[in-house]
């Protein structure tokens, strides 16, 4: 067979694992692959990389990937799944890999349901939001990235006692602001799927100083909606960007939430925002053991013709699901665990 792979939407730690597990499994069997550039982009403008024993040596370590990557769609213009189908059928593809995140693997699952192009999904994401699956590869090392830099922010927040709020990704789901918080031992959390007043917060910061405690770290996902009962953030989200292809472009709301801050309490208030650290770099252990399963998994789908089927992870066990399970509701922190954050603020 002739096996394509492709990486797209946002870059994540693991992504050269997946490739690789997907070589060493294939290559058994005769297999060949073949990578396509820049994510969709490369089927539609027909820009590959060989992918043979030489492309595939020392990639388990790697961050990014070598197949780059992009946010581009079949669907975002008239002739793109034409033009995606004369490549396929130009290089002979008997399966097509794709390794991506939502809007990613829609654009997978219209391919395959509208025109019957032989897919197979690896989900991926920091965000750790793509419903389907329990887990994303990405996530983890992402959460380690924004612990480490919780736990140093304490000491410099210490010794000024100031507050320092630290951003984190994270556009529809609050998973790396919770747990990096939780494990990094942050004072207060604001995450999208809480709305939570700015007030609350400077009341959590108040109690603190009044108990001895001078200094504050919260932690924000980068989508927390500004909420206010003041109306200290009236028109912060006509003022927001957006990206090439329409969608909000986050990073910043850290920014807001500390001038509000100081204002309510007269607290000196500093900003860290991690944004694309937390994407880049080697991927953890744990990162390169689930994507390595993960790009295992899917190579066992192509070889045996499952088609239009994702691989996820379930409890302990990597299974296939319909590719369709990825366009669902996005996994977003549960209200169960809102006590839990309670628990630790303050």
């Amino acid at each position: 067979m002739k096996i394509g792979i492709l990486t797209g939407g946002g870059d994540c730690p693991g992504l050269n694992a997946v490739i690789r597990a997907i070589y060493k499994r294939s290559a058994p069997h005769g297999h060949e692959l073949l990578g396509f550039m820049n994510g969709w982009r490369g089927l539609i403008q027909d820009i590959t990389m060989p992918l043979d024993s030489e492309h595939v040596r020392g990639l388990l370590h790697m961050g990014g990937t070598i197949l780059r990557s992009s946010g581009d769609n079949p669907f975002h213009t008239d002739d793109g799944p034409q033009r995606v189908l004369e490549t396929a059928e130009r290089h002979g593809l008997d399966a097509l890999v794709v390794i991506g995140g939502e809007g990613t693997m829609m654009g997978a699952a219209r391919m395959w349901d509208e025109h019957g192009l032989p897919v197979v999904g690896v989900p991926k994401t920091i965000d750790n939001d793509l419903p389907g699956t329990d887990v994303t590869f990405g996530f983890n090392t992402a959460l380690s990235v924004a612990t480490e830099a919780i736990d140093r922010l304490h000491t410099t927040a210490e010794s000024h006692n100031r507050v320092i709020i630290c951003e984190v990704m994270g556009r529809t789901a609050g998973w790396i602001a919770a747990w990096a918080g939780i494990a990094g031992g942050a004072n207060a959390f604001l995450i999208p799927e809480r709305p939570t007043p700015i007030e609350d917060v400077a009341d959590l910061l108040r109690a603190r100083a009044e108990r001895g405690r001078g200094f504050s770290v919260v932690v924000v996902g980068e989508g927390w909606d500004p909420l206010s009962r003041g109306n200290l953030f009236d028109g912060y989200r006509e003022i927001q960007e957006t990206d090439v292809y329409g969608y909000p472009r986050y990073g910043g709301v850290a920014h807001v939430a500390a001038r509000a801050l100081e204002e309510l309490t007269g607290f000196e208030t500093r900003v860290v925002i991690l944004g694309h650290i937390q994407r880049g770099g080697v991927p953890t252990p744990a990162d390169r053991v689930l994507a390595s399963r993960f790009g295992v998994r899917a190579a066992d789908l192509v070889h045996a013709g499952e088609f239009g089927r994702m691989v996820a992870a379930r409890g302990e066990v990597i299974r296939s699901v319909p590719i369709t399970d990825a366009l669902g509701e996005v996994r977003t922190v549960p209200e169960e665990m809102f006590s839990l954050l309670d628990t630790f603020s303050g």
